[in-house]
């Protein structure tokens, strides 16, 4: 039995992985879960652990109006707990660390009715503080690999399921509400919650080290999603192009409102390609079937 050690109390994904392994794994995996809010885990012991899971972090950044105080928490955060964490377990003998960095270390998505498709050979180019956050603390943690000292890093697209936060609940509520909604064609990688709680699982079995990208098998269109989630919920949605014009003038708007157009209907996709670790049998669940799972 692997003994592991999340670091992140009450956190989505943490709290979803918890649950996922102890249902389907228990008779391989015992999880324990660590608060890392004030300084009292530094005293706790790591020796004994097999892997430590290190999800503690801040998210979702409003990237126009934080101050530099905020600024410097988001990397005493994201990069500088991530970084002694790592250092900690690899001092007491830990096999394997797991972080949680993100897609957004490679930048912002493609602006509307453009492509960006990550390869292999894509070199991460954070857009603002909250991506160099995570990318820093990405290459931190790398660096203290070892043979003996496994550390992977999994920089998932936007994550997604019941209870979620993010661009995906603003979705569903616009689903649920709106008439019509454009039909804008374009590409996203995402990952539904359950498919990254089996990756997880099948990367501690292993026990390994390296970079992973782990997304669902299909790219997702935005309108198809709100199609989805109104159609799972009873509400008539026109999907149309009539409103596609005044969707591209809101695009070239400077500031906040065409960030927003952008991160909605923007493309921003990993190769699939980067995705087919473990012969691709962590993707549980297709895209109409994660849908239904996150709204009913």
């Amino acid at each position: 039995m692997r003994r592991i050690l999340i670091t992140g109390a009450n956190s989505y994904i943490g709290e979803a992985f918890k649950n996922w392994a102890t249902e389907r794994y228990a008779q391989e995996f015992a999880i324990h879960t660590i608060d890392m809010i004030d300084g009292s885990w530094r005293e706790k012991s790591f020796s004994g652990y097999d892997v430590i899971f290190h999800v503690a972090g801040i998210a979702h950044a409003d990237v126009g109006t934080v101050s530099e105080e905020q600024k410097a928490l988001y990397y005493r955060v994201n990069r500088d707990l991530a970084i002694e964490t790592a250092g900690k377990a690899k001092a007491e003998g830990v096999k394997q660390f797991v972080l949680m960095s993100s897609m957004i270390v490679y930048g912002e998505s493609a602006g509307l009715g453009k492509q960006r498709v990550i390869t292999r050979k894509t070199r991460p180019c954070p857009a603002n503080f909250y991506g160099d956050s995570k990318w820093q603390a990405d290459q931190g943690v790398r660096r203290l690999a070892t043979d003996s000292f496994h550390v992977a890093v999994l920089r998932p697209p936007m994550i997604y399921g019941k209870g979620s936060k993010g661009n995906y609940p603003i979705l569903a509520k616009m689903a649920k509400r709106l008439p019509l909604f454009p039909d804008i064609q374009n590409e996203r990688s995402m990952l539904h919650i359950e498919n990254l709680c089996e990756f997880l699982c099948l990367l501690m079995q292993g026990g390994k080290g390296g970079i992973y990208f782990p997304q669902n098998r299909e790219y997702v269109q935005t309108s198809k999603l709100v199609k989805e989630v109104a159609k799972i919920h009873g509400h008539a949605l026109w999907i149309t192009k009539l409103v596609n014009p005044a969707i591209w003038i809101l695009g070239k708007v400077p500031g906040r409102i065409s960030d927003l157009v952008n991160k909605a209907f923007g493309s921003f996709v990993y190769d699939m390609g980067m995705s087919d670790s473990f012969g691709g049998a962590y993707r549980v669940n297709d895209f109409k079937r994660s849908i239904e799972k996150t709204e009913v």
